[in-house]
């Protein structure tokens, strides 16, 4: 139990500032595989070796879900540099994750699997931008850099609202993101002993993410290129294809 706590406390908080060192497409790696497979394994051992341990840690793991989806949403808000914006980003979405943890039930996982899956696709799309608007150097991350990009790089503009609307969960628009928090709720007011306030902070703090994801789409949109702004370069096949 000792472990556990140390190993959680922290939760993820080294991530904005690794996500903006290193390279975009180690970033993209760290933000999605590794976060997949370490979740993966957390919930087989939770519900597959100690089914037991669902009740038993119920209240660690529902506060741990609620701190998460509080602080990176709310703290992604003050964010300017994109690739912070979608670290802090990342440790709200682990939270959500955790709500189809603390279920401990197979509507759960299977919920948390389908989540884990948008929220994956979403992300790499969202890293794939990244890599196309910012330049050698890894430069051009601010949000500054991507305000009017629908009138140079309409394509790119597009996918990144679609991205960015999916990893908040709007309905229609964000697609399968919203089916994933659909689910996560489902889950969560079904589970034996009913999550429903904590699908509650779900939902609230997904409004508040509203205020970073939906401005990102703003800026590309309804904002002007800046004055001697430099047009980001085509995309490469393989990044289209991503």
């Amino acid at each position: 139990g000792f472990g556990f706590k140390i190993a959680a406390a922290p939760f993820h908080m080294w991530a904005p500032d690794v996500y903006e060192g290193a390279p975009t497409p180690i970033t993209a790696f760290m933000a999605t595989a590794v976060k997949a497979a370490a979740f993966a394994v957390f919930l087989r051992v939770w519900i597959e070796a100690m089914p037991g341990m669902a009740l038993a840690w119920a209240g660690p793991v529902w506060w741990l879900a609620a701190l998460a989806m509080f602080v990176g949403n709310t703290v992604a808000l003050a964010q300017q540099n994109l690739k912070r914006l979608l670290a802090y980003s990342s440790i709200a979405h682990s939270g959500y994750l955790l709500v189809a943890v603390a279920t401990g039930t197979l509507g759960g996982s299977g919920a948390f699997l389908f989540y884990l899956i948008a929220y994956t696709i979403a992300s790499f799309g969202a890293f794939a931008v990244v890599i196309t608007v910012g330049r050698e150097g890894d430069a051009n991350n601010d949000l500054k850099d991507y305000e009017g990009l629908w009138n140079v790089r309409p394509g790119l503009a597009i996918a990144m609202a679609i991205f960015m609307l999916s990893l908040m969960g709007f309905p229609v628009f964000g697609g399968v993101g919203f089916f994933g928090k659909w689910y996560l709720l489902m889950a969560a007011v079904s589970a034996p002993g009913p999550l429903v306030t904590l699908a509650v902070v779900l939902v609230l703090t997904s409004v508040v993410s509203a205020g970073y994801y939906v401005n990102v789409v703003r800026l590309m949109f309804m904002k002007p290129r800046p004055e001697g702004a430099v047009d980001p370069e085509p995309a490469g096949a393989l990044t289209r294809g991503v």
